[in-house]
């Protein structure tokens, strides 16, 4: 899996790995490590070896999550076990780091602030333990995109604060920003000769108005977004994965149909040349992945961490989720999306364990899930 540092004009190597932000000039980017081994105790079906690509293709596999919303029975549980005196969340993520390490780069979506200078909280305006940001990356996530709907609830202070706990945990991050600058330069990361930029966006603030315009990347149409896609092309991406957090203004929560406005701005979006692939969340129930102008468009990956579901008095599938496997050949000046693998997964109350959903594990989950997503051309779920 890659571990990155950031910084500015910084090139890190690790592991086989490249990662760097860049100024506002050129350069690189994508995924590495354990990729593509068996996950040590889990349940899989083999699969057929995928034809040979020509030698100069570059395969490259990228896993996306959903969203990381934590609400307050979360980080008492974290609390619980650290022992009372610190927040332990790496249990509850630990089933999922088998998975994870099939992938060459592993995105989790965090929708709260990671606050050290205020006490913990939830909804309404979440505030999360920065510890948080250690599990994710022992859990097995390289990178983390943080636009959302809830990115901008403590202002410019816990933008910041969110960054810096990623950056100790060496977590790349897309999204959020803390100076005009930064904000100017993608997230590109490398593997095996493959530079994957990572753009992250989200609809709506809440009714917040972001602590600057370069705080968030908030957009209302799509136009921003393949604009930046192009800038990132210019500046050696190989492909771009567009992480979208859909806001009520665009979807309602708990639907699991994409709605019309889904639709059309996704389809502007894989109209771009730049733009390989787009992933999604916000309306914490999981929907279809499609192809769409012959590329791919995960919808919502529904929730990945969340103390939702029936008894909070919530549907049943808000305690659902999917990691979406993305399999990228990437060739000079192309890139595809050759097919998504998809696992479910779900959340276990009253630990918060979120476990895959396979086999007999989490049966209903899993059969709610591939109802909604389904398999068709190149989408298959997981077993």
């Amino acid at each position: 899996m890659v571990r990155a540092l950031i910084g500015l004009a910084v090139l890190v190597t690790a592991v086989g790995v490249t990662v760097a932000i860049w100024p506002d000039s050129d350069s690189s980017e994508p995924g590495a490590p354990d990729s593509h081994k068996a996950p040590a105790g889990a349940t899989s079906t083999p699969e057929a070896p995928p034809p040979r690509e020509p030698p100069d293709a570059v395969r490259v596999t990228v896993a996306a999550s959903g969203d990381m919303l934590i609400h307050s029975p979360i980080y008492e549980r974290a609390l619980t076990l650290g022992g009372g005196s610190a927040y332990e969340f790496a249990p509850m993520l630990a089933r999922l780091r088998p998975w994870l390490n099939r992938a060459d780069l592993a995105l989790c979506h965090l929708e709260t602030n990671l606050a050290s200078s205020r006490p913990p909280s939830g909804y309404p305006l979440f505030s999360t333990p920065p510890a948080l940001a250690a599990a994710i990356a022992k859990s097995g996530w390289d990178a983390c995109t943080v636009a959302s709907n809830h990115a901008a609830d403590h202002g410019q202070a816990g933008i910041d604060e969110t960054l810096a706990a990623l950056d100790r945990a060496t977590l790349s991050h897309a999204g959020t920003y803390a100076s005009e600058r930064a904000s100017r330069r993608p997230l590109l990361i490398s593997d095996g000769g493959a530079r994957i930029a990572i753009l992250s966006y989200t609809t709506d603030l809440n009714g917040l108005q972001p602590p600057a315009a370069w705080s968030v990347n908030l957009v209302s149409g799509p136009e921003p977004v393949v604009r930046d896609a192009r800038r990132a092309v210019a500046r050696g991406a190989d492909a771009v994965i567009v992480n979208m957090h859909w806001s009520a203004g665009i979807v309602p929560e708990y639907v699991h149909e994409p709605s019309s406005g889904q639709r059309e701005f996704a389809a502007r979006l894989v109209r771009s040349p730049a733009i390989t692939a787009v992933v999604g969340q916000g309306p914490h129930v999981v929907q279809p992945i499609e192809r769409i102008h012959g590329k791919y468009v995960v919808f919502s990956e529904g929730n990945l961490i969340a103390s939702q579901g029936v008894a909070s008095g919530l549907p049943a599938a808000s305690q659902d989720g999917l990691i979406a496997f993305l399999d990228l050949i990437v060739r000079p000046r192309s890139a595809r999306v050759k097919r998504v693998r998809y696992l479910p997964v779900w959340v276990r109350r009253p630990d918060y364990t979120v476990l895959p959903a396979t086999g007999e594990t989490a049966l209903e989950a899993r059969r709610r899930v591939v109802g909604v997503v389904g398999r068709g051309e190149g989408v298959k779920p997981l077993r």
